[in-house]
């Protein structure tokens, strides 16, 4: 894995990267393999934290400060943007907004000062949470400054995962939120998923990260079907088997 020795990013910019040369290269030329973990790193000072170097490491996600450079290294698996998705920020030096700047380099030195005091669950969970807002954020500024397609694309998703508790959310609802046509809307996922398709891979997606979490150690499948838009725990069973090759239990119990 590369270090933050090896990388200069300039104060108020964001480089994101894969972990891993295969991945590393893959990202480059365009290839087709995903890392295990992706490392966001940020231009800044973090308060409290001038002339010192910090680290903290869990299961999921690390973090690591220098004076000038801070990385968030976080699981792939665990991001609810994809890999693919991040393209567009790979390898590349990309302007922070002067705002989420700010909310990064203060919510950094918060975990800093307070990490002793803190779950270590929890503050796991912050740290993925955090990663997420600055990628999301990054994507949607760049998608929308480069490639307004792309940027309809990411509107889309991020419409998906709001609603994917209801079990009505359809392809026709994506549309009509967006204020395009339903032909729009699959032209926009032209590379051979199907909006049906994905929603569905979307539901899966956070049934994982449901089944996963101890904190939700004592929800029943019943509940997380539910929380993720499928209309019994029977389909959910049935699907989830069929995706995942394991029943819900036996992914939780692994």
């Amino acid at each position: 894995m590369a270090t933050l020795l090896d990388v200069d990013v300039p104060g108020g910019f964001l480089t994101v990267r894969a972990s891993g040369a295969a991945a590393a290269k893959a990202a480059l030329s365009g290839g087709a393999a995903t890392p295990e973990h992706i490392q966001l790193l940020v231009g800044c000072t973090v308060a409290g934290a001038a002339g010192h170097r910090a680290a903290l490491r869990f299961p999921d996600c690390a973090l690591h400060v220098l004076p000038d450079v801070v990385m968030l290294t976080v699981a792939e698996a665990r991001l609810t943007v994809g890999f693919g998705e991040l393209k567009p920020l790979m390898f590349q030096q990309v302007p922070v907004d002067a705002a989420l700047h700010a909310v990064f380099a203060g919510a950094v030195a918060h975990v800093l000062a307070a990490a002793h005091a803190l779950d270590p669950h929890g503050l796991s969970h912050h740290l993925l949470g955090l990663a997420e807002l600055v990628l999301r954020s990054a994507l949607r500024a760049e998608l929308e400054r480069v490639d307004s397609p792309v940027a309809r694309r990411r509107e889309a998703l991020d419409y998906m995962r709001e609603h994917l508790a209801d079990p009505t959310l359809s392809a026709d609802r994506v549309a009509e939120a967006l204020f395009i046509s339903r032909r729009r809307l699959y032209q926009l996922f032209d590379d051979g998923q199907g909006v049906s398709e994905r929603i569905r891979g979307l539901r899966i997606d956070r049934a994982k990260a449901l089944l996963a979490d101890p904190a939700k150690a004592a929800r029943g499948i019943g509940e997380i079907a539910k929380d993720c838009g499928f209309v019994s725990a029977a389909h959910f069973s049935r699907t989830f088997r069929q995706v995942v090759g394991q029943t819900p239990s036996e992914f939780r119990h692994r």
